[in-house]
């Protein structure tokens, strides 16, 4: 007994190692195609998404001709397309009405949103149930039930109409959406904070302003871009209010005016409609780990 023990178990030992060594190369094996089959697949989802941006970009640089044909690759860079989409009557300003849209209705929305939703996320009152099914239940009214008698009341009473002015106010009375989305992410933060500001003193105006807004950053950068990208791509409310008056068209809308006057110039349509989406991919862009980050940590509490 004593004298096989010596002689078995380097045998047993050398087996067992030629018998883990295909296994581990068949695990490296399986994880090498593993890496590639879920590669592979991210990269044809990101291609779907990237090849519709190439292609209206390689459009925007041709020449008249070519735009028109069943070519992909631009024969000559035409970077004055852009240029003359710039130079054209009224698209300088269309910009700036965007901007002021978009900046202001996201500011206005921001300022409303915070401290309805800390309210709501952070008091004890009678009602609050009832307040948050109020406002839970304007996200599932349509906007064109109440457009009419909206627009009676800004051009008649108010006497507003050709401007966007009925589209910025009343975001500074707050956005149903934004407050829903930010209560959700305030009821994350820990009330330990909140009560640990008020014992050194903090009312609720500084509580909210040096405690809450700074660890609610990535919920509140959340609604700011939701808000920008809604006011930036709007095309039904400047239809409706700034329509009749050209200088206070949008991007958006405006957009339509210039593929209206250029439906065969494909290049410099393709170059507006570019020039269009830059800013909001560029925000997305910079912005994108706040935006996540504030979209996934949001719903964490009912």
């Amino acid at each position: 007994m004593t004298s096989t023990t010596p002689i078995t178990a380097p045998a047993v030992a050398v087996e067992r190692a030629l018998e883990s060594g295909p296994a581990r190369r068949r695990a490296r094996r399986t994880r090498v195609l593993n890496w590639i089959a879920v590669h592979s697949v991210a990269v044809a989802v990101a291609l779907l998404f990237v090849l519709p941006f190439v292609f209206v970009f390689l459009t925007s640089v041709m020449s008249d001709d070519q735009a028109m044909s069943g070519d992909l690759w631009p024969h000559a860079w035409h970077w004055e397309n852009y240029t003359t989409v710039f130079r054209t009557d009224g698209f300088l300003d269309w910009w700036k009405n965007s901007l002021i849209y978009a900046g202001l209705g996201t500011l206005f929305t921001v300022c409303s949103a915070i401290p309805v939703a800390y309210a709501l996320a952070k008091f004890r009152f009678r009602g609050r149930r009832a307040a948050m099914i109020l406002v839970i239940s304007t996200m599932m009214l349509p906007p064109q039930v109440i457009v009419i008698p909206m627009y009676l009341v800004w051009a008649q009473q108010f006497h507003l109409s050709g401007t966007l002015w009925p589209l910025i106010i009343p975001m500074a009375f707050g956005d149903a959406y934004s407050i829903f989305l930010l209560r959700q992410f305030l009821l994350t933060i820990p009330k330990e904070y909140i009560e640990s500001a008020k014992v050194d003193g903090c009312g609720e105006l500084r509580t909210l302003l040096r405690v809450v807004v700074p660890m609610a950053k990535p919920g509140i950068a959340a609604i700011a871009l939701f808000q920008f990208f809604y006011c930036w791509n709007d095309y039904f409310g400047p239809q409706i209010y700034a329509a009749q008056n050209p200088a206070s068209w949008t991007l958006s809308y405006g957009l339509e005016s210039f593929k209206s006057a250029h439906s065969v110039n494909w290049n410099l349509t393709m170059a507006a409609t570019l020039l269009v989406m830059a800013p909001v991919c560029i925000v997305f862009f910079f912005a994108q780990k706040a935006f996540v980050e504030g979209v996934t940590l949001t719903g964490v509490k009912g």
